[in-house]
């Protein structure tokens, strides 16, 4: 089978499966434990996910706290898809209900390990923050550099993990185990015995995406689902487009499974074009692809990652700093999924189209403008 993608991706995921076998991406007992929290109740106000959380497990900030006003610093793994411009509007406008931070330096690594570890130190030799907030790009290359920052000040990782518990805490939703888990139950019901799913990922290397895809494949492979392809899309539409064209070429295809939903629509556009019935398919909370699955009525899900997550650092930041006790040494929120049930109070004409439903947004400083609403 013809792979679709090139060759730096293809050199990309051969250090990629290495990585995973050390990292262990396919680990069972995680699995268990995330599809158990799908269904658990956090702790924390209600309608507020972006500040409960499960378990009882603290960690006393006491050695932080320091007067301020402060300066919170912001390593980015990047601005570069739809899902990281909504989290980072939210970021900022989080930042407006907090008088108590002066500033907030943010730096963009623009998917690239070898800046964001060049921020990082910039951020350290700079001597101006208060904390540092760090979203990695990959797992293995920026655990030196957050191990290396936690010996200089507190350190609060989000979004995609390292692979140290040097940091205060790790904030994120349920996990990628748990997308996977909802997304792939969920093509594993409606699927016919036997069905042939093509799983459309972004890149490898990342810890909440490989989780993603191994807890997929590990249902398909229980219910017996037919994998015919595994392929790389970086993201974009017309390569995904390209690549779901391709295999329509070939043969059926009765379901999709993706690790992110940025591209979902541009897949249903290549069956529209062959003039095939629309497959089971796995989204995300893009306006988009919401509006077009109400519009149309095919089978779908939308599990989430959050992107209210990106509150969460913030004021977890500014506790921290305060001294205050935080979830730790993981701060796990609820990660909610879209489902036909619930569609409707997701569906939001008035937001763009790469706007992301699950942003805990809606009472936050200058919404919707700031998130290019109407």
């Amino acid at each position: 089978m013809r792979r679709l993608i090139t060759a730096t991706l293809a050199a990309a995921l051969l250090a990629s499966t290495a990585q995973a076998q050390q990292l262990n991406f396919d680990d069972p007992v995680e699995f268990d434990k995330q599809r158990q929290q799908l269904t658990a109740k956090a702790n924390g106000p209600e309608g507020e996910p972006w500040v409960q959380y499960y378990g009882d497990a603290i960690v006393d900030t006491a050695k932080f706290k320091k007067d301020g006003p402060y300066t919170v610093c912001f390593s980015n793994a990047g601005v570069n898809n739809a899902w990281r411009v909504t989290g980072w509007t939210n970021m900022q406008a989080e930042v407006k209900l907090h008088p108590e931070i002066k500033e907030l330096i943010h730096v963009d690594a623009e998917g690239s390990d070898d800046k964001q570890i060049a921020d990082i130190d910039d951020l350290l030799n700079g001597g101006k923050c208060s904390v540092l907030i760090v979203s990695p790009n990959t797992t293995a290359a920026l655990t030196p550099a957050v191990e290396k920052a936690c010996g200089v000040l507190p350190v609060i990782v989000f979004d995609r993990g390292v692979n140290t518990k040097c940091p205060v805490t790790f904030i994120h939703p349920v996990g990628g185990y748990g997308f996977g888990i909802q997304a792939g139950e969920f093509v594993a019901a409606n699927a016919p015995a036997g069905a042939n799913v093509l799983l459309l990922r972004i890149i490898p290397g990342v810890d909440v995406l490989e989780t993603r895809a191994s807890a997929a494949k590990r249902i398909f492979k229980e219910k017996g689902l037919n994998v015919i392809g595994e392929e790389f899309t970086e993201g974009d539409n017309a390569k995904t487009k390209s690549i779901v064209e391709d295999y329509l070429a070939k043969g059926s295809l009765d379901a999709i499974w993706m690790d992110a939903g940025a591209t979902a629509v541009a897949a249903l556009e290549a069956f529209e074009d062959a003039g095939k019935p629309l497959p089971i398919i796995t989204g995300e909370d893009q306006q988009d692809f919401l509006q077009k699955w109400k519009a149309e009525g095919f089978k779908a899900i939308a599990p989430t990652y959050p992107t209210y997550q990106w509150r969460t650092p913030i004021i977890a930041a500014v506790k921290v700093l305060r001294g205050d006790p935080v979830p730790g040494p993981e701060w796990v929120m609820p990660q909610p999924a879209i489902t036909a049930e619930n569609l409707d109070q997701y569906v939001n004409d008035k937001m763009p189209p790469l706007h992301h439903a699950m942003c805990g947004c809606e009472k936050l400083p200058d919404y919707p403008a700031a998130w290019g609403g109407k």
